[in-house]
């Protein structure tokens, strides 16, 4: 399996967490890969979502669509990706748990998988994200508080 995880805890309340992440929207505040992002069909996140991006990664601009498959308020949320690149996310998602003095521990993860000349990559493309999960789960933490 090819997956990458980060988990963190964030100073704010789980509605506040899960109602933040749920807007894929503000993937921008916390992703800097991420250059445009827009919801369909418009209004609150629910199954069927999709949202679709413009990333760089690696000095490759690509173009995104992920569908949410799964929404449990205020806990899970999973997505899986549509698009066709060479490498994409078979399933991801945000694991979220209310601790005791109202913070929140957040969990999320992508499996990856390579698409032709991508399973040459995908160990590649895991190994960075592995590299940079700690930092991705402190910028995900820095968002949610200053919103």
């Amino acid at each position: 399996m090819a997956q990458f995880e980060a988990t963190v805890e964030v100073d704010r309340p789980v509605e506040e967490v899960f109602a933040f992440l749920a807007d894929g929207e503000n993937d921008r505040k916390f992703s800097p890969r991420v250059q445009e992002i827009s919801r369909t069909p418009a209004g609150p996140t629910a199954v069927g979502t999709v949202f679709r991006s413009t990333v760089k990664d690696a000095g490759m601009t690509t173009r995104r669509e992920f569908r949410i498959s799964e929404f449990v308020a205020p806990n899970r949320i999973r997505w899986n990706e549509l698009s066709s690149n060479l490498v994409t996310a078979r399933e991801g998602g945000y694991d979220l748990e209310s601790l005791a003095d109202g913070r929140t521990r957040v969990r999320i993860f992508n499996d990856l998988e390579g698409h032709r000349l991508g399973k040459l990559l995908v160990g590649l493309a895991v190994a960075g994200a592995r590299k940079d999960a700690p930092a991705f789960g402190q910028r995900i933490k820095a968002a949610v508080e200053a919103s």
